[in-house]
């Protein structure tokens, strides 16, 4: 008899253990703990609000690479050995020196098919003497990405790596005019007919005052089904069984006067005819303020969302049949 129950109860294990999917063990690596010590160390003062074009911006990219590099993740082609994609561009009738950061995980089967998923690096800098450090903006953009990158290499690691490429690009000047993600579409480092989707991360670890509904338990969504329907059902499905945040689609509409659809990096891709979805937590009061600080990030609640990206960017990477357009 107590041989049977040991036999049901390692046969109960596999059971649930083969129902677990491969896809929650990387998810878990995403935690509260590391996004917070990334972002105190990205949204610092010694990073001086990071500016396209100056030294705290070079610092930025610097710290990004070195993360990669410590990740054994790949720079991408054409940025060896730096992950630099360099840049001069025309702001304010200067030519400004920058650079997106560019890293790889090759895809196993369908290596030539690219995901994209981006976030801002830049920041507004230093005025009048006090430095704008951009915690949420797009500093939770930013360390969610570095989180997601290590979730998906130890996925790699184990064996599990994505069926498609996925290219981690944290771009530039965005606060000058979205002028790095349209520096990449206009020189991309793979072909954008090969880009089955861009998931954009600007600003996820705060919340929206003005929303009526008082639950932080939200992520605005903006853009899932304007180029592809099967990316918004993918996103729903992976919301529903995954993370349950309630997804909030009031910017998406066409008559939205916030116009955010236009107003972050995926909109250089969408204008590409690539599917998107831009991740959004809504402004508050702390925008583009010097008070938009470390201490103010609802890290539970980043974790959370960044979950949801990655769960999101698996189904992408991983499932049979690229994604259609409309």
């Amino acid at each position: 008899m107590k041989r049977l129950i040991f036999i049901a109860v390692l046969f109960i294990t596999f059971l649930v253990n083969s129902q677990v999917q491969p896809s929650t063990k990387y998810a878990q690596t995403i935690t509260d703990k590391e996004l917070k010590e990334l972002l105190y160390v990205y949204a610092s003062d010694y990073f001086a609000g990071r500016e396209a074009g100056t030294r705290g911006q070079k610092i930025a990219v610097d710290f990004l690479k070195d993360h990669y590099i410590n990740l054994g993740i790949n720079s991408a082609k054409g940025t060896n050995p730096s992950y630099f994609q360099t840049m001069k561009l025309i702001i304010d009738r200067k030519v400004v020196a920058t650079e997106n950061v560019a890293a790889i995980i090759t895809g196993s089967e369908k290596p030539d098919e690219y995901i994209i998923i981006t976030s801002h690096l830049d920041h507004i800098g230093t005025h009048d003497g006090e430095i704008n450090n951009g915690a949420d903006d797009d500093g939770s953009g930013t360390v969610a990405m570095l989180e997601i990158a290590e979730a998906f290499k130890a996925a790699f690691d184990d064996g599990k790596g994505p069926k498609r490429s996925i290219l981690f690009l944290h771009v530039s000047a965005e606060e000058k005019g979205l002028l790095g993600s349209k520096y990449y579409v206009e020189n991309p480092l793979y072909p954008l007919k090969n880009t089955v989707a861009n998931l954009n991360i600007d600003m996820i670890g705060r919340t929206d005052p003005k929303r009526i509904d008082k639950d932080p338990n939200y992520i605005y969504l903006i853009g899932a089904d304007r180029l592809s329907q099967d990316l918004h059902d993918i996103s729903e499905e992976a919301n529903n069984k995954f993370t349950k945040l309630k997804l909030d689609y009031t910017f998406n509409a066409l008559n939205d006067p916030n116009r955010f659809y236009y107003r972050s990096d995926h909109y250089n891709f969408a204008k590409n005819n690539i599917p998107i979805i831009f991740y959004f937590n809504g402004t508050h009061e702390d925008y583009h303020r010097p008070t938009d600080t470390v201490d103010k990030i609802n890290y539970p609640l980043l974790r959370k969302r960044s979950r949801l990206i990655f769960y999101t960017l698996w189904e992408l990477a991983n499932r049979e049949e690229r994604i259609k357009l409309n």
